[in-house]
This record gives C-alpha cells, structure tokens and sequence, in this order.
C-alpha cells in the first residue's frame, strides 16, 4: 500500500475535531521575507488534500508580503487533547480566483465587510475609523452582495515534508516524517 501522508493528516485532523478544542482548524503559519527574516501568526486551515492545506488573507497582510517575496511556508498544529502534533513544509502557491470567491461567499457577511473595512496589517490611526469604515461598508452594501476585494485570496502549501508527532511519556515521543521525492512519499522515523 502506498504512503499517503496526507490521509493520515486528515485522519489525526478529524479526531482532533471530535476533542474539546475550539480551534482545531487553527495552525501556526511561519514565512520569511525576502531577506530571510522569519515571522509567524495563527490562520485557520480551511482544506486539506492532496493538493496541500489552503488558508485564506489579504495579500496585502505581512504574510502575503512574504509569500510574494518567498513563496514558501511552514504549517504547525497542535493538539494537545489528544497528544499530536503536525508539521508541514513547502512551497506556496496562490489559490484560484474560483476556489477564492467560493470561500468568500461561504464567510459571515460581518467577515466579509471587516475585510473589506481592513487593510490588514497597515498601520491604523484609531479603533474608531475601522468601526466607522466598517459601517460605511455595511451600509454601501446593505442588501447587496459584498465583492471579494482584489488582493484577498487563498493560499496552499504544497508539502514537500510533513512530520507527525505524538507524545509519549518520559519525553520519548514518537516522530515520523515524510518527505516527497520523484516517485512518491519517503518515510523515515526521527529521534525524539
């Protein structure tokens, strides 16, 4: 039977789902500028296939920055309730304008217009003016569909590597990696 990774992801995905956490979904995204200089925050995976795990934001976020520079990533999850981690490395690659208009729709209306009132990760004079740019929207687009704006979009990992770990008692923890090469996924076991 062939390595498949990212069945078992998605098999470790869904009984961290079935736990007590509020956000499984939730997942570290490190970049890199152009420069090398890493930064990391928290996103929301959104969907995880073959393909790889898609995330959406602004391209004008210190993230799109990055990606536009340095069009690689690294995902962690952790899910404590039930002991495991996950880590994903690879390239980055912009999502479809279908695939991102199709999530965009499928957003709360008040996301949609925060997006739209935000240019995100700029720099904000007050709290205020985005409340009142956010009413303006709100407004400007009662009773009408709310636009996707241009930059906002989604992003996918492509994996090139991901390791899964579970704890173990005594700090020996379990540690599988996968790697892609030409001809399918290498498996190697890592020390703790």
């Amino acid at each position: 039977m062939p390595i498949d990774p990212v069945a078992q992801f998605q098999q470790w995905y869904a009984r961290a789902r079935r736990t007590s956490l509020r956000l499984p979904d939730a997942m570290a995204l490190a970049t890199a500028d152009k420069r090398g200089g890493p930064s990391v925050r928290m996103v929301l995976l959104k969907h995880a296939d073959a393909a790889g795990f898609v995330f959406f934001t602004d391209g004008h976020s210190h993230e799109g920055r990055d990606l536009a520079a340095n069009p690689r990533a690294a995902l962690a999850f952790h899910w404590p309730p039930i002991g495991r981690q996950v880590r994903v490395e690879g390239p980055v690659e912009p999502v479809s304008a279908t695939e991102a208009d199709a999530y965009w729709a499928s957003r709360p209306r008040a996301s949609r217009i925060a997006a739209c009132a935000s240019d995100q990760s700029a720099r904000l004079t007050s709290r205020e003016a985005l409340l009142s740019r956010w009413q303006r929207i709100r407004e400007r687009y009662r009773g009408r569909p709310i636009p996707r704006p241009p930059a906002w979009s989604g992003y996918r990992v492509v994996p090139d590597a991901i390791e899964f770990w579970t704890h173990r008692p005594h700090r020996l923890h379990e540690r599988e990696r996968f790697t892609r090469s030409r001809t399918g996924w290498r498996r190697e076991l890592l020390q703790p």
